[in-house]
């Protein structure tokens, strides 16, 4: 094990997940909030090996554009005994027995974060923040909603994407959640838990294409002198 795979698993303060600062509810659907999850010790180079995505919006996490210290910090993330402290406050009985789909999301557009479920392929979804700070109050900010079609009825007050704090659920046909129009910079790493290996397999392929599509929208629009994100069009 290298020195920083080492350190790595130091990172994740997993008693986060059930401390009384955490909050964890079951209804309208499991899910929960943990602040400060993640050492302060690693931020500086986690954010200069955050990749320089081509793109808003959630893309395949590919090694090969992540600097080591994320690379390391996503291999604990996805460690079965992580998976599982999660779903025991989801009420999954061992999580780690799904495939996982690791995506990553340097900046949004405002056309992100419509009210949705996530997809019946996904049995549970955490998100982890990963910016220094967040000053913004409303845009951007996660929020847990009651009904698909208003962003003001909240299940708990909206979630800041601030530096450590991790946040999960499991997916049903109401685990409602977005965010009021944001355009901008916002660091997340997202880990899916899937219902099959062909699940993970299918979004891997329709990720894959839509990284390079975005590359090459963004090729087209540099050569012609667009000044707007191509990818916004879609």
């Amino acid at each position: 094990m290298t020195s920083l795979a080492a350190d790595a698993s130091h990172w994740l303060d997993t008693s986060a997940l059930t401390s009384d600062d955490a909050l964890i509810k079951s209804q309208p659907f499991p899910f929960f909030i943990a602040r400060k999850i993640l050492a302060e010790e690693p931020m500086p180079s986690l954010l200069e090996d955050f990749p320089q995505l081509k793109g808003a919006g959630y893309l395949p996490h590919e090694k090969t554009q992540c600097g080591e210290s994320v690379n390391a910090l996503i291999d604990q993330l996805v460690e079965p005994a992580f998976a599982d402290a999660i779903g025991a406050n989801l009420g999954i009985d061992q999580l780690s027995q799904y495939p996982t789909y690791v995506s990553i999301s340097r900046s949004l557009k405002k056309r992100h974060g419509n009210i949705h479920t996530d997809g019946k392929s996904k049995v549970a979804t955490a998100l982890l923040y990963l910016n220094p700070e967040w000053t913004l109050d409303g845009n951007g900010c996660l929020r847990f909603l009651n009904r698909i079609d208003d962003y003001e009825d909240m299940v708990v007050p909206e979630i800041k994407p601030a530096y450590g704090t991790l946040v999960a659920f499991k997916r049903a046909e109401n685990s409602f959640h977005g965010h009021l129009p944001f355009e901008g910079q916002r660091l997340v790493i997202q880990i899916a838990w899937l219902v099959s290996a062909a699940d993970k397999e299918r979004k891997a392929r329709a990720g894959k294409l839509s990284h390079t599509l975005k590359r090459i929208q963004g090729w087209l629009g540099r050569k012609l002198g667009r000044t707007e994100d191509p990818a916004a069009q879609m």
